[in-house]
């Protein structure tokens, strides 16, 4: 099979769901409803701490920073998920696909980071809560904003950088409906080591965040014990659990697609398809669910 340049490469080709092509306008449905409700539910959070001046707090700014990540990835698929389910249109130009690429796991970054904050803020209203409000005062929270979407964008800056210089074979279609970096990587038929190199250490640095948040909620359950009874302490750990459930819709999807795509040997590609979309879908849908179920500020 020959080789094409990327800049001779004309289109690259995303695959709806194999076999199901015939159903693709049923299954646009709960797709739109499910982006409906996470365009929806994380604006109306991020109007609610705006206009409401009793929780200008830390807590429901990073949640206001978790809603900005989770729209920025909504948007960013939510263009050519529909062209292909409506239009039956596969096809993406390479500089758009890169581009789609670097805002999904720029935004993923992101809100990997904001969870990291956000269990940092629970621990310290564990562990200080006299000090919490004056350690993360307004000012601190708009640089650590500010520092995390730095993060974010230099992170991730390098990957539509280093995948313009490979060269990919002319049949370029992708195992999911959106630009993902490993997916791209694997269409080139050029030496990609720098890819699958940086793109580990940006898997590690995600895993990094993730290993933080264990720690966090290790020295909060910690502290919890040693001054409370299991009755309390469960009562205590409550204000916890829309974060952790946060957590597990985050993470679990993104563990669960990398695993797949490095270590399992016979991949479904319907599985994968599955797998990716949830890791799109579900936490921006699910996250204002959750916080507006368990914080009575909000609800």
């Amino acid at each position: 099979m020959s080789a094409l340049n990327n800049s001779e490469v004309q289109l690259f080709l995303r695959i709806g769901i194999p076999g199901l092509e015939h159903a693709h306008i049923w299954i646009s449905i709960p797709i739109c409803l499910m982006y409906l409700v996470a365009i929806i539910g994380n604006s109306t959070i991020l109007f609610i701490i705006k206009t409401e001046p009793s929780i200008h707090e830390p807590t429901y700014y990073f949640l206001a920073l978790s809603a900005i990540s989770d729209l920025g990835r909504s948007f960013s698929s939510l263009p050519t998920m529909l062209r292909i389910f409506l239009f039956n249109s596969m096809g993406i130009s390479p500089n758009a696909c890169f581009a789609q690429e670097f805002f999904i796991h720029g935004f993923t970054v992101m809100e990997s980071s904001v969870l990291l904050v956000m269990s940092l803020d629970h621990f310290l209203a564990f562990h200080n809560p006299l000090r919490n409000s004056s350690l993360l005062a307004s000012n601190r929270v708009a640089k650590m904003g500010l520092i995390l979407a730095t993060r974010s964008i230099l992170l991730v800056l390098p990957f539509p950088f280093t995948l313009r210089r490979l060269k990919y074979y002319q049949k370029n279609l992708f195992s999911h409906s959106h630009c993902l970096h490993q997916d791209t990587m694997k269409l080139a038929c050029s030496d990609n080591k720098i890819n699958v190199i940086y793109g580990f250490f940006v898997a590690l640095c995600t895993m990094l965040d993730l290993a933080l948040i264990f720690l966090s909620y290790f020295r909060i359950l910690k502290t919890v014990l040693s001054i409370a009874s299991l009755a309390e302490t469960l009562r205590a750990l409550n204000t916890c659990v829309s974060h952790i459930c946060a957590v597990l819709v985050f993470y679990v999807p993104i563990i669960t697609l990398a695993a797949m795509h490095h270590f399992a040997k016979h991949k479904s590609p319907l599985v994968i398809i599955f797998v990716a979309d949830i890791f799109l879908l579900l936490p921006p849908v699910m996250n204002p669910i959750m916080y507006c179920a368990k914080t009575r500020q909000i609800w």
